[in-house]
């Protein structure tokens, strides 16, 4: 079958600007990165307030549905390892306009999150030094990184790789000593907690089937970021086999680490409970006696931040390289330095970041919950449009090249309309939780902005 009608695209099947530097270890870390962020350690206690230990299941439905997502962009990254993974294959499978609104959709929403975590590194430090406004911290790390994204990709990779390794160790101490306090009660005395608070106090499903449900909207998001890993494709030395050894195992090391982290927290505490006198890692810490729990707590979501925002950075530069490329954005966004960086891509794209600074600076303390609620309906568009665009990648290639593609979503279209079923259903609940309605509000003047942004670019053209 045919592809639909469009312009001739620009870029080439492998882009040959940019460095394949990025090794397995890095791309693994990346996506692990990019998903464990502090939504983990601070933000679980409100999925469970919402479901009880009934969110084990939330968090076991949502990985499926993300592992799909992930086998869907899988498919098209493996076969065309491209930088800007996702507008690349919309532009060349389903048309001009959705190449151009998954682009800008994707860098929309990691300005957003970019933001969010931009802010809190800010109250992170003040942990240290109170007397030191959270702007300040802010501007600092923002030139930090900028300087790391622009250096090259493998300066990208080392750093990504081991700040990722520190909030992966954080959480495997946590699981690991909360399974002694559960089993053999390490820091209680020698009494074993067991397991009974995951139906002590209401049963499994203590607020019901519905609260399971309300709860799949905190959980989907938590798992934004894995998408990564396609994004890397332009840049690793072996797509072939890095992304979907990435794809395959680090969506099942996700669900480990945060099923493992809630599961421990559940049995620990009753679930009404958690997060009721601090965060529950510090608890756990502070049981074993570790005085410098909460210390060494900050530190470690210090880290998470920092490594959310390299990310969101890294791909946003990525994503406007790609966009220049198709001639959906300024041409200029597509130079690259020496080091095979796209610098001014990442310069803009840090550049509209720092308008989290000025906003700290003028409404502290308000600014994460107005952009983190920005940056949820994009990425219901983002996942959204993975899933279309492998089922229109599918029928540009007919059955006899499907066939021998060497890494496939399974159940092929089934298991599409399935992922684009649950998505509407996010979207519908969302409207029932007040922190998350404004995003229906958003979600469509957006798509109002970029229909238009796109008609006059084809009108200039």
């Amino acid at each position: 079958m045919s592809a639909p009608s469009q312009p001739p695209s620009p870029v080439a099947t492998h882009d040959r600007g940019l460095q394949r530097s990025l090794k397995n270890r890095h791309i693994q870390l990346i996506a692990l990165g990019g998903a464990i962020g502090t939504g983990l350690f601070y933000g679980s206690s409100a999925s469970i307030t919402m479901a009880g230990p009934a969110i084990l299941l939330a968090y076991l439905l949502g990985g499926a549905v993300i592992f799909l997502i992930m086998r869907a962009l899988g498919e098209m990254s493996v076969h065309t390892p491209v930088s800007g993974a996702f507008s690349h294959y919309a532009y060349e499978n389903w048309g001009a306009f959705p190449g151009f609104f998954s682009g800008w959709n994707y860098w929309f929403n990691y300005i957003a999150v970019s933001m969010a975590e931009l802010v809190v590194v800010g109250s992170y430090v003040q942990f240290w030094f109170p007397g030191v406004p959270e702007w300040v911290s802010s501007a600092v790390f923002l030139v930090l990184v900028t300087a790391i994204n622009l250096v090259s990709v493998r300066a990208f990779g080392e750093f990504e790789f081991w700040f990722a390794i520190i909030k992966v160790t954080a959480i495997v101490a946590m699981i690991l000593f909360g399974l002694g306090i559960i089993c053999f009660g390490w820091g209680n005395g020698g009494d074993a907690t067991g397991i009974s608070n995951l139906w002590a106090h209401g049963g499994f499903f203590p607020t019901g089937i519905s609260g399971l449900t309300m709860a799949m909207v905190v959980v989907l998001f938590s798992f934004g970021g894995v998408e990564l890993i396609g994004i890397t494709a332009g840049e690793a030395d072996d797509p072939r086999r890095s992304i979907p050894k990435a794809i395959n195992q680090v969506v099942a090391r996700i669900l480990i680490f945060y099923v493992g982290a809630i599961f421990v927290m559940l049995c620990l505490f009753p679930w009404n409970q958690v997060g009721k006198e601090g965060s529950p890692f510090v608890t756990i810490f502070s049981k074993l006696g570790i005085g410098s729990a909460a210390t060494i707590l900050n530190v470690v979501v210090l880290t998470a931040a920092v490594s959310a925002y390299n990310s969101g950075l890294y791909s946003n530069g990525r994503m406007l390289y790609s966009l220049a490329r198709q001639g959906n954005a300024p041409a200029v966004l597509g130079r690259l330095n020496k080091a095979g960086s796209p610098w001014v891509g990442v310069l803009a794209s840090s550049a509209v970041t720092a308008l989290a600074v000025l906003l700290n600076f003028l409404l502290p303390g308000k600014v994460f919950l107005y952009v983190i609620s920005v940056a949820l309906i994009a990425g219901i568009f983002n996942w959204a449009m993975i899933v279309v665009t492998q089922l229109k990648f599918r029928q540009r290639l007919g059955a006899d090249e499907v066939s021998r593609l060497g890494f496939r979503m399974p159940w092929s279209p089934w298991s599409n309309y399935l992922v684009l079923a649950c998505l509407a259903g996010v979207v519908v609940l969302m409207a029932f939780i007040p922190d998350y309605r404004v995003a229906l509000y958003v979600g469509p003047a957006w798509i109002a902005l970029l229909a238009l942004a796109h008609s006059l670019r084809r009108r200039t053209r």
